[in-house]
Order: structure tokens, then sequence, then C-alpha cells
């Protein structure tokens, strides 16, 4: 190589500019993670079954998933947690299991026992644990010293949550603190028990009346239309007017029997913000997406978005990891 070099003193030297314009080149287009992406050998198996016992969840549900699932090839530990109304079964694979084959004969062999779950439970959810799967790229929180977390709330999933899904690189948005809406019927025991009418009662009026019925198909030429009838109650009060039993010769309304509320759901999280109650957000970005990249185009929707926000909301970054490896980038070269 020396010596063809030195008597090729030209080609030599195109040929090293090639090398270093081949390796700027793949150094602008290399990914950038915080972490090596590693596929470790893991299988969580989440299945529901709502409003069984913890007892009842093992017997009828984890237990048949473990026998199908310790059938599979390379299984080299089963856990498993049965909770009230939900089922956890954590399968430890060897090393050097194909994690994509190994989570696809899961799949099949768990199809193989679902005919002999209860009816009412929920299909189960297979996933492959990986590092960092659940750690969010970017964490936001909105705030106002103003709008209550209700009003917030609806602004956070109607605004800001569906111009962060459109962000390339964007896998998952999850809000977190929210205020949901709920209308609360609260059954008068007293009234219940003096007209003779049972809960169920109660319930299945509330479902039959609050539903979308599908009336069939209307066909006129060559043309077919779908009928629905539009039977979803829009309005709370009308709630009241449902009736839920006949007696004496009359109608008995939900109104008599219970006290329809204008509520909100019970909260199954809270944020806060320095103290000030708030609404955090938590973005996720796409397996093959740059965190750098992904972290950038969120500043950029935030910074189209404000325009189109009340002038007392504030929405901060509380965290993002794109800033993190971006420091971590930068020392790396520094000390290059």
């Amino acid at each position: 190589i020396t010596r063809v070099s030195i008597k090729n003193p030209v080609f030599a030297t195109m040929v090293m500019v090639g090398i270093v314009v081949l390796g700027l080149f793949s150094y602008a287009r290399l990914r950038v993670e915080q972490m090596p992406e590693v596929t470790l050998p893991y299988v969580l198996i989440l299945t529901a079954y709502p409003g069984a016992s913890p007892e009842v969840i093992e017997a009828d549900v984890t237990k048949p998933i473990e026998y199908a699932a310790n059938t599979v090839s390379g299984v080299k530990r089963i856990l498993s947690n049965s909770r009230e109304g939900q089922s956890q079964v954590f399968v430890e694979f060897r090393l050097g299991t194909d994690a994509t084959r190994a989570i696809q004969d899961v799949r099949d062999k768990i199809a193989g026992v679902r005919p002999g779950f209860p009816r009412d439970v929920k299909e189960s959810l297979i996933v492959r644990e990986q590092i960092d799967e659940n750690e969010p790229t970017v964490s936001l929180a909105v705030l106002s010293p103003t709008v209550d977390l209700r009003e917030l709330t609806s602004l956070t999933d109607q605004t800001i949550v569906k111009a962060l899904e459109n962000i390339p690189g964007v896998a998952r948005v999850r809000v977190n603190g929210g205020v949901t809406r709920q209308i609360l019927i609260q059954i008068k025991p007293s009234a219940v028990t003096a007209l003779g009418i049972g809960i169920d009662q109660v319930m299945t009026a509330i479902q039959n009346a609050n539903q979308d019925v599908a009336a069939g198909r209307v066909t006129r030429g060559a043309n077919d239309a779908v009928v629905r009838v539009e039977g979803k109650i829009k309005d709370p009060e009308q709630f009241g007017r449902i009736i839920v039993a006949q007696q004496g010769g009359g109608p008995v309304y939900l109104s008599q029997v219970a006290d329809v509320i204008d509520g909100e759901k019970e909260p199954d999280s809270i944020s806060r913000i320095n103290g000030r109650p708030s609404i955090t957000i938590d973005i996720q970005k796409a397996q093959d997406a740059n965190v750098i990249e992904t972290g950038r185009s969120v500043n950029e929707a935030l910074a189209a978005l404000k325009p189109r926000l009340p002038p007392d909301v504030e929405v901060q970054v509380v965290r993002s990891q794109a800033e993190q490896v971006q420091r971590g980038i930068d020392r790396v070269k520094s000390t290059i």
C-alpha cells in the first residue's frame, strides 16, 4: 500500500478524500441514543378480568397462562402476579433466544387456552420488555393560574395532545393528572327499597337508554345506506327521565330512585409542579427515531402551538432526554 501511494500520490489523495467524505456522510446519519439498543429475552402478559378477586384471577387466568407459556421452547423462568381485576405473567427466556419468535410462540399458546377463560376476561396484551421502553423522551407540564383542571384537561386532550401526536418520530403521548367529566348515578337506598326496584334493573335501564342502535339498511336504487338510531344521551338532565320500571300503571323515573350528578371521574393520577396542580404529558419516541431530532421537533411544535393557547395557559418542559443526550454528545466532541 505504501509503495502504491508513493508512486500514485493523486490516487492516494483521492482515496483519502473519498474516505473522509464517506465518513462525514455516515456521521451525519448516525442514530443517537442514550443507551445501546438491546433486545431482552423477557415477555410480559397482561390480562384484565374486571371485578374478579385475586383468587379467581389466579385460578381461572394466571395458572392456564403459566402452563401454556411453560411449553414454549427456551423458557428459563416464569413469574406471576394476580391482583384484583388483572393477571400479570412475566416470562424470562434463556439468552440467545430469538425474542421475536418467542413472542409469536407465546401468542399462539395463549390463543390456544383463550377459549377456556371466563366470558368477561379481556384479550391478553403481550409485550416485549425493552430497556428504556417506558422512559419518556420529553415530559411536559400544562399549568394555569385561572383555568381549572377540568377545562385544562379538555384543552390538553383536544389541542395539545393532537398536535404532539402528529410530530414525526413520536410513538405515544400519555397524559397524567387530568380530570375527566363523568355522569355519576347515586342510588337512593330508601327509594329503591320502597319501590321494590333492584339495582340491576336500574343498570339495565341506563344501558338500554344510553346507546346507539343499528336500525338496518336502506336500499335506494344502486345505493345502500346504513341506518343508525343515535341514542347516546348528551344532556345530563335527560338521565333523570329514563324509565327504570313500571308500577301502578305509571312509570318510575331514574330521578325518583337516584341522584344524577354532572361530576368528575375519580382520578387515578395526580400531578403537581412546585406544589401547583398541573397536567403532565409524557412523550415517547418511536423505536427507530432519533432522540435529538424528536426533542427538537417537540420544541418546535410547542412554539407553533403557543399562539393557539389561552394567554394564561403555560406549557413547560419538565424533562428532556434529548437535551441530556445532546449534552453528552457535546462533551464527547469536546474531548475529541
